[in-house]
């Protein structure tokens, strides 16, 4: 990876986590058709584990499997377990439009978390940059918000257990491989949602292309833990967090491709001021850096 720029890395690695975060849900939502959303969870996990177990020893990491118990690496994905079991029961009773727009408070959670735990600062115009994303992913979302309900403060939950994974991340040791770190977050899962799908629901057993979606859907989840994580441990929060927002412009794109859903006008210009913002972000960065290597 030493041939992407450095400035960029962090950004570029969200931006593809998003993406694969965003095929892997839109898989889920084609499987979770006639199946418990549980039961989903705890399929994937297994075929993510079936992808992901070679994919260790391929790499060469068999020797640090017992990593994927390290107990900071664990902290992070128990925070992982507890956003997706609410996230997964507020997506099926709330619209979809909601509850991504609840989650996109997640960064600016993450921002202020680091601010306050790791001393990482800000700044005026960053902040403002990173203001106009969120009300850019807004635009996108076009939340209803009829009401609050239980399922509304589960979205919430979501997207505050997601920063507090994101930001446990941060404690995660150097030489701890970031596959291994994506590989015990869809073990965790897996055996938290196998235990939730036991305690309250009944097994529905699955049709051909239930299971052909659930093993789509673990591959891309790997990739999407992989490179969230990676986003984290190679950029400052500052300009990784933002880079979030663009789980709204996929979620726009799938809408598209695979639902048939076109965008309107509100949403375009949505997606048109997170793009605007993130580069502006990086364009902020780079700058930023010259000044320090001329000083």
């Amino acid at each position: 990876m030493q041939f992407i720029p450095a400035n960029i890395r962090g950004p570029l690695f969200m931006i593809v986590s998003t993406g694969s975060y965003l095929v892997n849900d839109t898989m889920m939502k084609l499987a979770t058709a006639g199946l418990p959303p549980y039961e989903v969870l705890l399929l994937r996990g297994a075929a993510a584990t079936l992808w992901g177990m070679p994919l260790l020893l391929m790499l060469g990491y068999g020797r640090q499997i017992p990593l994927l118990f390290e107990r900071k690496v664990l902290r992070r994905n128990l925070f992982e377990l507890s956003a997706i079991l609410c996230y997964v029961v507020a997506l099926a009773n709330m619209q979809i439009a909601d509850s991504t727009a609840l989650g996109q408070i997640t960064p600016l959670i993450v921002l202020v978390g680091s601010s306050i735990l790791f001393g990482e600062k800000i700044g005026a115009a960053r902040m403002a940059l990173i203001g106009l994303g969120f009300v850019g992913a807004l635009m996108v979302a076009q939340p209803t918000m009829q009401g609050i309900s239980v399922y509304a403060l589960l979205a919430l939950g979501n997207a505050a257990l997601a920063a507090a994974r994101d930001l446990a991340g941060r404690k995660v040791a150097a030489e701890v491989p970031g596959m291994i770190v994506a590989i015990s977050a869809v073990v965790v899962v897996l055996i938290g949602s196998g235990i939730a799908h036991l305690v309250s629901e009944e097994w529905v057993m699955p049709e051909g292309r239930h299971l052909l979606l659930i093993a789509g859907a673990g591959l891309f989840l790997i990739f999407g833990h992989f490179f969230i994580f990676m986003a984290y441990r190679v950029g400052p929060t500052s300009a990784v967090a933002p880079f979030y927002y663009c789980f709204t412009v996929w979620a726009v794109i799938s809408g598209l491709l695979v639902f048939g859903q076109f965008p309107n006008a509100l949403a375009v210009c949505g997606i048109l001021l997170v793009i605007g913002s993130g580069l502006a972000i990086v364009s902020l960065d780079e700058r930023r850096r010259r000044l320090t290597v001329v000083a």
